[in-house]
């Protein structure tokens, strides 16, 4: 009898295991951006015989904005690619898991993407007329986008 309720357990928590992830596959995002945000600090020059630093998973909030331009932000004064203030509307925002994972579903378009550091908005390329970190979604496609945070490195 004992073996029995063992055998029935199992198996009702096997459906129950699988049926949860197909959920969460179900409520995948159809368009928009997805993909890490991670952070890497401290000296990054190559060392003989250590390997490179491992960035880290980051749990923070992911701004979406209308493109934006760098004459349309509010740089902090250090020279660092962090940002007081971003003169531009705010498309959608979402937070990261403790993995550093996000997915947020977006119009057709072109957008700027910032991260949260601290006080301050985090973005660190820039296209050649100085846009600011430039993502583009296309109909019905997810755009992978990764995120290092290293204002904290030193290259």
């Amino acid at each position: 009898m004992r073996n029995i309720l063992f055998a029935l357990f199992s198996a009702i928590l096997t459906f129950s295991a699988c049926s949860s992830a197909k959920k969460s596959q179900s409520a995948e995002i159809q368009q928009g951006i997805s993909g890490e945000i991670t952070e890497i600090k401290g000296n990054q020059m190559p060392k003989v015989g250590v390997p490179p630093a491992t960035p880290k998973p980051v749990s923070t909030t992911l701004y979406v904005y209308e493109p934006t331009h760098i004459s349309q932000v509010k740089s902090l004064e250090t020279g660092a690619p962090l940002y007081t203030a971003i003169n531009r509307k705010l498309v959608a925002s979402v937070v990261s898991d403790s993995l550093g994972r996000y997915s947020v579903a977006l119009p057709t378009g072109t957008y700027s993407v910032f991260v949260k550091k601290g006080d301050y908005f985090f973005a660190n390329m820039f296209d050649t007329q100085n846009n600011i970190q430039l993502v583009t979604v296309d109909s019905g496609k997810v755009t992978p986008m990764n995120i290092l945070i290293n204002s904290g490195a030193s290259y």
